[in-house]
């Protein structure tokens, strides 16, 4: 999934269903050569009874939070005609309990935005997600069409619709092998484009992307290069990008001994994902529908063969439970950054070692060992100057 980012909150792994990701279609209308879906050349659409039943059997579980967020993902979103939405947002709205915070969001590609798409997300309040990789000679290597051509300039005219009608949205930037030479440049676009928010997911081993360029052994020292150089940019240029692994890791170390990480993808229905047919997981949401004959293609149940409670008495499910479980308990016993990781990502877990009960991955040592380390000797050196306090170390949490 693209948006990785954690929370932190008092230490609680009881089963509490904060994020609904729903899959309207398995297709895209892009083939970007490190995505991990599967079958996103199949055109499925989800049915009505089906978005009907998905919202029932979750709306109606005594695992629901207060709060919810529903993402459409797995999938380009908007390759779905805008009506669809409107009947689903209806359809989410009848059954909604009158207590429960609803919000929906979408990440999205943004070539199909346009003005009919922005008339929707003012009338709806749809939260919206772009995914670009800054400027277009890097952008363009791998974010490409189905006939092999780049993407970038018909990302950004979509991106300039959402800016043109006073629509926030965050970034996703995946980085790659070849963008961890170009600090400056990415951070140039972000600003010179007025995108502000901005997080970076890595090149991951999962899913149908069986390689990374960042399996190299010279990754982590150019990954540490890059995150250094961009956070001296960061600083240098105050109020112009704000960070997603910056704050993440300035808010895990700034929290008391109190609290703890909560890593919503090793609880159980912490995330409930739903593919076009019905079909239901959690935990990582890139595990649904990925092949696996250990782990029965990670599909717990279907929306039309019960409620999730149901999900508890699969063998599949049990046996996924506990490998995670297990794969947590021996992260908080050997790792030092399990503080800023609450176990870590189950599908970095299976896709890089085949199993669910490992510790490190590619993904922990770049996304958060990396960051962590820099943001932890930049507070350090700025607490060495005289008369300087940093807000990070507020609470004086020990990672």
């Amino acid at each position: 999934m693209e948006n990785k980012s954690m929370s932190i909150r008092h230490a609680d792994l009881s089963p509490k269903i904060d994020l609904l990701v729903i899959q309207p279609t398995p297709f895209c209308n892009l083939d970007c050569d490190y995505c991990y879906l599967p079958n996103r050349s199949d055109t499925r659409k989800i049915k009505p009874d089906t978005l009907r039943q998905i919202f029932a059997t979750v709306f109606e579980s005594n695992l629901l939070s207060r709060q919810l967020g529903v993402v459409w993902h797995a999938g380009e979103p908007t390759t779905m005609p805008i009506g669809f939405y409107r009947d689903a947002f209806a359809l989410a709205e009848q059954a909604r309990p009158d207590n429960l915070i609803l919000t929906h969001s979408i990440q999205t590609n943004a070539v199909l935005i346009d003005q009919a798409w922005c008339d929707f997300v003012l009338e709806t309040g749809l939260q919206v997600g772009v995914s670009v990789d800054g400027p277009a000679f890097l952008h363009d290597r791998h974010r490409k069409t189905r006939s092999g051509a780049g993407t970038h300039a018909r990302t950004l005219r979509g991106i300039g619709r959402l800016q043109d009608n006073g629509i926030d949205f965050h970034a996703i930037c995946v980085l790659t092998r070849q963008s961890l030479e170009y600090p400056d440049e990415i951070f140039d676009f972000f600003a010179d484009n007025d995108i502000g928010q901005i997080g970076f997911n890595i090149e991951e081993i999962e899913g149908a992307n069986l390689n990374s360029t960042l399996a190299g052994n010279d990754t982590e020292v150019l990954l540490r290069r890059f995150f250094h150089r961009f956070l001296d940019l960061v600083k240098q240029h105050p109020g112009v990008l704000d960070v997603r692994e910056f704050n993440d890791a300035m808010t895990a170390i700034a929290a008391d001994q109190d609290t703890a990480l909560y890593n919503h993808q090793v609880v159980p229905f912490g995330i409930v994902s739903v593919d076009a047919d019905g079909n239901i997981s959690t935990f990582s949401p890139e595990l649904l529908g990925q092949f696996s004959d250990a782990y029965g293609n990670f599909i717990f149940g279907n929306v039309h063969q019960g409620g999730l409670a149901d999900l508890e008495d699969s063998a599949v499910f049990q046996k996924v439970r506990r490998e995670i479980e297990a794969g947590r308990s021996r992260c908080r016993k050997s790792c030092d950054y399990f503080g800023v990781c609450g176990g870590g990502a189950p599908s970095n877990k299976y896709f890089e070692h085949g199993r669910l009960d490992e510790t490190e991955t590619m993904y922990c040592r770049l996304t958060k060992m990396a960051v962590t380390d820099i943001i932890v000797a930049d507070i350090e050196a700025e607490l060495a100057q005289p008369d300087t306090a940093s807000p990070a170390m507020a609470g004086g949490r020990s990672l």
